[in-house]
């Protein structure tokens, strides 16, 4: 069994984001919380919230299939992790002698998909 949590529109570069989702891919859901919560980058926070929709929403669909066997974190792994380019803001700061440059704020989708250990 496996389920899957999806943020849109995460205000990080993607690359910014690939550095941290590449710390938990294929590791078990408890371990990869703990890394999630003690990193010191700002992408971190989404990654664990992300994580923890994830979780929720297997908890949920076992619910709904009527699956008797309960699972607890440590059952639990990320099978798949990946981040899209989202859309890019683009600004305009002036320069010297009557030029602009151009600024791009990048955004990014992140997925995270959960599976149960078999």
């Amino acid at each position: 069994m496996e389920a899957r949590a999806v943020h849109k529109y995460i205000s990080t570069s993607p690359r910014k984001m690939r550095l941290v989702i590449d710390l938990i891919r294929g590791k078990s859901v408890s371990e990869a919380m703990e890394i999630l919560h003690f990193n010191t980058q700002h992408a971190s926070n989404y990654a664990e919230k992300v994580l923890r929709s994830a979780v929720s929403n297997l908890f949920v669909k076992a619910e709904k299939e009527d699956d008797s066997t309960r699972y607890e974190a440590d059952d639990l792994f990320v099978k798949e992790v990946f981040v899209n380019e989202g859309p890019s803001m683009k600004r305009v700061l002036p320069a010297p002698m009557g030029r602009a440059y151009r600024i791009r704020k990048r955004s990014n989708h992140l997925t995270i998909v959960v599976a149960v250990k078999s």
